[in-house]
């Protein structure tokens, strides 16, 4: 049986691939746009919401060659929204994954350009892949899945309210709402693009992956803000209290870093619970969930 570092270093090989294959050459004009579009996606990573669209295949044994488009778009707008939110209008931040962000590498123009095309990239890979199965409903579904989780229902809306709060006080549950939007929304997404790949799932199986991701994502975020206080930035590759700097609301900086670390161990003790009523429980989707929110980085 595969270790879950050996799937991990799987998935994450499988889906630069994808990328690298979809990306246009930096050869290839506009040159200078092209080469910002590959340093902002092809550059270090961990391909955490490739790796939830292939552990939600494995675990429903859908092949993962059904999912490459699944992985490949949704990490184009994982990138895409870096982009734009390390920008001086929104973030205004300097570094990420530990090298300099796309705006200082290139020019912010060409930033606000790289962000836009890989949107579009993310879309026209869901409806050109050829992996995916014939069914153009299947197609259409994750079209529709990954818009939504990315518009102002989803991670736009959630980028927005967390602009809006910057120097607010906020309650737990609106930063939680922040956190299910601007994060949450996406984790969920790429389980559900997976799970549509599963021909014959039962309506009450694809509800429980739903509230998985729902937990799992919002867990994911509380986690982050964590690791934003007490992280090893060489390691996170950003400089630890950003946030702090900025006087973003936080779940530590309202709760406290033992509440948040109890919110995370209760988010993470709910979705273990909601794959094991459905049978998942040592799955590759619980074992991901496991590392993730245990993680250090």
């Amino acid at each position: 049986m595969r270790t879950l570092s050996s799937r991990l270093e799987q998935w994450r090989s499988r889906v630069e691939s994808e990328l690298d294959r979809w990306l246009p050459p930096e050869t290839t004009m506009p040159q200078r746009l092209h080469a910002a579009q590959r340093y902002s996606v092809l550059g270090p990573g961990k391909r955490i919401r490739p790796a939830f669209v292939y552990a939600t295949a494995e675990t429903l044994d859908i092949p993962l060659e059904h999912v490459d488009a699944a992985a490949c778009a949704v990490e184009l707008i994982h990138a895409y929204s870096l982009v734009h939110d390390d920008l001086p209008a929104m973030d205004d931040d300097d570094l990420r994954r530990g090298r300099p962000t796309c705006h200082k590498a290139f020019d912010e123009a060409t930033a606000i350009l790289a962000g836009d095309s890989l949107q579009v990239l993310a879309f026209q890979v869901l409806a050109r892949h050829g992996g995916l199965p014939g069914d153009d409903r299947m197609r259409v579904s994750m079209i529709a899945i990954l818009a939504e989780a990315s518009g102002t229902a989803g991670m736009a809306g959630g980028q927005a309210l967390d602009l809006a709060a910057e120097g607010r006080k906020l309650t737990l549950p609106e930063i939680e709402q922040v956190h299910a939007l601007k994060t949450g929304a996406l984790i969920r997404a790429s389980i559900l693009m997976a799970a549509h790949g599963a021909p014959g799932l039962a309506p009450g199986q694809l509800d429980r992956l739903d509230e998985f991701g729902r937990l799992v994502g919002l867990a994911f975020q509380v986690q982050d803000d964590i690791l934003d206080i007490e992280g090893d930035a060489a390691l996170i590759g950003k400089p630890v209290g950003s946030d702090l700097a900025r006087c973003m609301p936080t779940y530590p900086a309202v709760a406290g870093l033992p509440a948040a670390r109890d919110r995370v161990l209760e988010l993470h003790s709910a979705a273990g619970a909601v794959l094991a009523a459905a049978g998942w429980a040592e799955s590759p989707l619980a074992l991901l969930a496991d590392w993730l929110l245990a993680r250090r980085h």
